[in-house]
């Protein structure tokens, strides 16, 4: 019984999709739930997953085709088996190919070049380096041509050319080292980010304010409490979750920060789903962490974790990523220093973290080394005033610099 392959309902607000990967070929067998192909959306990568045992017949669309919910893009026959290939026939050999077999296989000599008999690795070396075999000297016996004599004359300069009595024009020369390029069309997700990114910058009125945030008391708890954090909640003590946290105490003092524009009117967020962007293999995503204010510092650590993995492995579902009152990114990661993040619209401000390092700053009148971190806060000016995102820039910097305050929620 012959089962079609359809593209299965496509997320809210996905018109299409591309063929990504087919992960069998036709005439493979198929085991049900197994992932048949990989349709690409402008969000999230989608499996589709085979509803019964049997043979794949046919591949009907093949990748780089745009498709819609409900068109079928291939077949399978149910319950049948893959056929085993049939078994090879001995080639018939002729009097001419056992001869041509009993030469190779004694010390019989070969025939002379001149004949055109040289051996076939011979004839092979030749047609690779375009030399006929009269026109080289011959050392074997017999006056056979060897492997050596080839490459042996193919090694001799060229003899000079005689000059000509006219000067010829200069030949022109490509530049060296390769200069290969290769066109490709942009995946479905990076034009969507190319698209929504340059509507931010059309539409918002963006601006970027810094400071910089000493974390040598991060650190310290870090190193404190890494090992009974880790034991305890089964995962690692990161960065973010102090940077999570830190951002909601801020967005709580200044709710416009955590704010949007419909139309012509603000909408006040009055929970924080907090979008984290994760760099995966098809470009940035920014998952988002629900309800991060009622997260314990295990729990964000754990869901940013699990997202961070779905993104690598392309399982993040349109759940996973649609909402979100406020992003946080960090270009530290890669060894940023300094950089001014652009908008994830609708939201009105975006937190970029950056590289840590060692360097000199005033402490109480005394020059000390401390861990040292750029913070950029990019905003929607058409919502937010310059004192409140610098206001809310400092309080995420008291935050990070004396964690009790993040416990206490001051």
């Amino acid at each position: 019984m012959s089962i079609e392959i359809k593209v299965p309902t496509l997320p809210e607000s996905v018109s299409s999709a591309t063929i990504a990967t087919w992960h069998l070929k036709a005439g493979e067998p198929v085991k049900r739930e197994q992932n048949l192909v990989d349709l690409e959306t402008d969000k999230v990568m989608l499996e589709v997953p085979s509803t019964v045992d049997g043979i794949l017949k046919e591949i009907r669309i093949q990748p780089g085709a745009t498709v819609n919910a409900g068109d079928v893009i291939g077949i399978i026959e149910e319950g049948a088996t893959a056929a085993s290939p049939p078994a090879a026939e001995p080639p018939v050999m002729t009097k001419g190919d056992a001869k041509a077999a009993s030469a190779t296989s004694t010390t019989t000599p070969a025939p002379s070049a001149a004949d055109d008999g040289q051996s076939p690795a011979v004839r092979k070396l030749l047609s690779e380096m375009g030399l006929t075999a009269s026109a080289i000297p011959a050392s074997g016996k017999g006056g056979r041509l060897t492997i050596e004599d080839v490459k042996a004359y193919a090694s001799k300069p060229a003899p000079a050319a005689t000059p000509a009595v006219k000067a010829e024009a200069p030949v022109a020369r490509a530049p060296a080292g390769a200069r290969e390029e290769q066109r490709v069309p942009m995946t479905r997700i990076r034009a969507r980010i190319a698209e929504r990114l340059k509507e931010s910058q059309n539409t918002a009125a963006m601006l970027t304010t810094f400071n910089e945030v000493d974390l040598k008391a991060v650190n310290d708890l870090r190193a404190k409490f890494k090992d009974s954090f880790e034991k305890t909640h089964g995962t690692k003590l990161g960065f973010m979750s102090f940077f999570v946290k830190a951002s909601i105490e801020a967005l709580k003092k200044y709710p416009l920060v955590n704010a949007s524009i419909d139309g012509n009117d603000i909408v006040y967020h009055g929970y924080y789903d907090i979008g984290v962007a994760v760099s995966s293999d098809r470009g940035l995503v920014v998952p988002i962490v629900r309800d991060a204010d009622t997260l314990s510092f295990a729990e964000i650590e754990k869901t940013i974790a699990g997202l961070g993995a779905k993104a690598k492995a392309n399982k993040l579902t349109m759940e996973d990523l649609t909402g979100g009152t406020f992003s946080i990114t960090n270009g530290g990661i890669f060894g940023s220093m300094m950089s001014t993040p652009i908008l994830n619209p609708p939201q009105a401000a975006i937190l970029g973290m950056h590289g840590i390092f060692d360097r000199p700053v005033v402490v109480n009148g005394e020059i000390v080394i401390r861990p040292m971190m750029y913070l950029a806060l990019t905003y929607d000016h058409r919502i937010i005033d310059g004192r409140d995102a610098v206001l809310f820039l400092r309080t995420i910097k008291e935050g990070l610099e004396d964690p009790s305050r993040l416990l206490l929620q001051i």
